[in-house]
């Protein structure tokens, strides 16, 4: 049996202040290769080194990474301002065109944190800069202090839209999830149907309407200890359902895969 593809978009990095890398989260390769099943591809997010294109060819399917750097607000019509942060230009050329041309194609796509985001910069919505700065607020940041399961722990609830997609997946309209963003949506871009909110009505999961593949996205890091979560397992199972459905489809149309063990 071979494993179908999925992309895993990279982020820039500076290695001992000094060394550029693209790197990618463990926790993102165990998520996809163990509860997804599928081949975890780390993709250096840069339009110098690769197209769309290329990678849709390759790529059955992409997981839309969280990273310290946002979206830049000229991707939504506004101007960087401090509150802003640092930002990844060569991220958004590539993984913005990919978001778009996976909904018209119906190839799929999960986005966490920044890829939930992404999302929705791409079908036209807008972000707020910084989140705890609005009244009525929580504060969504990581935590500064702590072991990883201290950051990554379970923080709120999230409430889902009853019969909707993700209370169907989740078997359940509350949730509780962790939480480490700073920036979330203002305006929700065209299509974007958002099925879950955090307490204070911070927009937490969404999906596209009326595209034909799948196309969820959460606020909070569902790969945080995906294989025994019981809201990451099945989104992350989901996921891989339909990459496996759309390599079924898409079979002969990709370059020859390596066999799995």
């Amino acid at each position: 049996m071979t494993r179908p593809v999925v992309g895993i978009i990279g982020n820039q990095h500076l290695l001992n202040e000094h060394y550029p890398a693209h790197a990618g989260g463990v926790m993102n390769t165990e998520a996809i290769a163990c509860v997804s099943r599928c081949l975890p591809l780390l993709i250096a997010a840069d339009p110098r080194y690769v197209s769309v294109e290329e990678l849709m060819e390759t790529c059955d399917g992409f997981l839309l990474t969280g990273g310290r750097p946002n979206v830049h607000p000229e991707e939504y019509g506004e101007e960087a301002t401090e509150a802003h942060g640092a930002f990844d230009r060569a991220r958004d050329a590539i993984v913005l065109p990919l978001v778009r041309a996976c909904v018209e194609r119906g190839q799929p796509f999960l986005g966490i944190c920044r890829g939930f985001q992404e999302v929705n910069v791409a079908m036209g919505g807008t972000l707020y800069p910084e989140i705890r700065d609005l009244p009525g607020r929580m504060n969504h940041r990581m935590p500064p202090d702590g072991t990883l399961e201290e950051r990554f722990a379970l923080r709120h609830k999230v409430t889902l839209s009853e019969g909707g997609r993700f209370h169907k997946l989740f078997g359940a309209t509350e949730v509780m999830t962790n939480t480490l963003h700073g920036q979330g949506i203002k305006r929700p871009g065209a299509r974007i149907e958002i099925e879950g909110l955090a307490p204070d009505g911070t927009p937490e999961a969404l999906y596209v309407r009326g595209a034909p593949g799948f196309t969820m996205a959460v606020q909070w890091h569902p790969e945080w200890d995906a294989a025994n979560d019981p809201v990451s397992r099945p989104l992350f199972t989901a996921f891989g359902d339909a990459v496996r459905d759309w390599a079924g489809r898409s079979e002969g149309h990709h370059a020859p895969r390596v066999a799995s063990a």
